[in-house]
Order: structure tokens, then sequence, then C-alpha cells
């Protein structure tokens, strides 16, 4: 009988790993030809505007990369963009969170438009922000500048990085107050009411029930966004194409240039290979801060 029982168990796993194997593979191949080719080009000298340049370059590509100013620059920006937009989206999807949780006259069709800009494109948010909120002379921030009296902020100009900021703040918001709310929903109500009725205030509340059971939740949403936010792109494109200078040049932008700008495959190849390493320390060290989190 055990035998039985033990050979329809190895039957039974060969016909799962059967069934599973092709879209394993099929997984593998998406994830492994990309990564084979882009660590492949990283040691060539592969530039399409010299062609007759040609063969390997070692750590050629790495070396120049390493040794560029821009480089340390990207990466800078890269984790001032990151930093920036989880800390305000962060705060203000779980203050907005709270907020939403309340009962309110047209909560439902607030909760509806708040969470709405996360269902737009970043290429058209990025060209709204650009031409209808922050221009200089026709946007809305400079008209409300004019009607309180100050001068009209050229923002892309003068504060490009934190232009950039903002617009990403706004799209990813709506997701952070999406993932909260929903994790506000299993809060006890009970547990509200008792604390209320033992004297704590609404900032007492909120620092010792609340905030901790938003703390799972919140974990998810940092170590989500960041992957994201790593290779923010569109946004810097169409407003301020990584200017002036190298003030909005992240990463993903700074692979962007050297590939296809300066159609040097190589050196954007090394580019990348760096991009893959920096994403994979950030998802080993969110991982565990949210596993971390998990088991508490």
């Amino acid at each position: 009988m055990s035998k039985t029982r033990a050979s329809g168990r190895t039957v039974g796993g060969l016909r799962s790993l059967s069934l599973q194997a092709p879209a394993v593979s099929l997984l593998l191949l998406w994830m492994l030809v990309p990564l084979g080719m882009t660590l492949w080009f990283s040691f060539q000298r592969y530039n399409l505007l010299m062609p007759e340049m040609t063969g390997f370059a070692g750590l050629e590509n790495y070396e120049f990369l390493f040794t560029d100013p821009a480089l340390w620059r990207a990466i800078g920006n890269t984790l001032l963009l990151v930093g920036w937009v989880l800390v305000i989206t962060v705060v203000g999807g779980t203050l907005l969170a709270v907020l939403f949780q309340q009962e309110f006259p047209g909560r439902g069709i607030a909760r509806v438009l708040a969470i709405s800009p996360f269902f737009v494109m970043p290429t058209v948010s990025a060209l709204v922000w650009k031409n209808m909120m922050m221009h200089p002379d026709n946007g809305v921030l400079a008209w409300l500048a004019r009607v309180f009296g100050a001068s009209p902020v050229d923002w892309f100009s003068s504060l490009p990085l934190t232009s950039i900021v903002i617009i990403v703040a706004w799209q990813w918001l709506p997701f952070a107050l999406l993932i909260l709310l929903t994790a506000m929903q299993s809060l006890d109500d009970d547990q509200v009411e008792a604390a209320r009725m033992d004297g704590a205030g609404p900032l007492a509340v909120f620092f010792y029930i609340t905030l901790p059971h938003l703390k799972r939740a919140i974990s998810v949403v940092i170590m989500i966004e960041m992957i994201f936010l790593l290779t923010i792109f569109a946004e810097i494109y169409v407003t301020t194409s990584g200017g002036p200078g190298l003030a909005t040049t992240n990463l993903a932008y700074l692979i962007y240039m050297q590939s296809l700008l300066d159609f040097d495959v190589g050196l954007g190849s090394a580019g990348g290979v760096v991009a893959i390493i920096l994403a994979n320390i950030v998802a080993i060290f969110l991982v565990r801060l949210v596993a971390r989190h998990l088991e508490n």
C-alpha cells in the first residue's frame, strides 16, 4: 500500500512538473536572454557610430562608467527622487487613508477622484503638469502666484528635480492611498472605541492603534513603489530631458543617453548592469524588511 502511494505521488509530481515546465522555461528565457545579452555587450566595444571598432573590451566600459561624474550624479538623483517620492506618498497616503475612512457626504465620489490620477499614463500626466500646471506664464501655479502678489516660478529651470518629484508623487500618491485605505478596512472599530472611552485623543489613537495596524501595508507600499521608482523615465523625458545639465538625470535616463543618444551600446549595457545590481540590492533589503514585519 505504501509503495502504491509513493508511486502515485511520484507520478503526480512528474505530471505537475511536465505541466509547469513550458511556463517556467518561457519565463526563464524571458529573463535570462536579455540579461545575458546585456552582460555580453557590456564587455564589448560596440558603438553604432563607429562600426569598425569591435571586439572584446574587458572592463573598459565599466572603468569609463565609474570614472564618469555623470554616473554618480545620476545615482544621487535617483536616490533623491525615490526617497522624496516615498516620503510624500507614504505620509500623504497614510493621512488621506485616515481621512477617507471617516464618514462625510460624498465620500465615495471623493475616493474615486483621489485614486484616479494613478490611472493616468505617465507621459500624459507629465505633459499636463508641464503645460497646464507648471508653465511659468500660462500655468495654474503661475496664476495662483500672481493672485497672491508673488512672482511666478519657472519650475523646470529653477527647481527641476523638485518638479519631477512633485509630478511622480502626484501619480503614485493614489496607489499608496488605495493600499492603505484597503488596510484601514480591517481595523477593529471596537478597539478604537475602547481607546476613546479610556480617554485617548485622536493623536493617541493614530500613533498607538492606526499606525501600528498599517505597518505591514506601508512596508508593501514602500517595496512596490521603490521597484518602479528606480526606473522613472517618461516624466523626465517629457519635461526636462535630464537637464538643466544633469540636474534631473537619473540612472534610467543616463542609460538612455548612452545607448540611444550616444549610440554606445557597450557603455549603455554596462550602465544597465549597474542598474540591475542597484535594483537587486534595494530589492533584497526591502524583502527582508517586509518579511521581518510579517513575522512580527
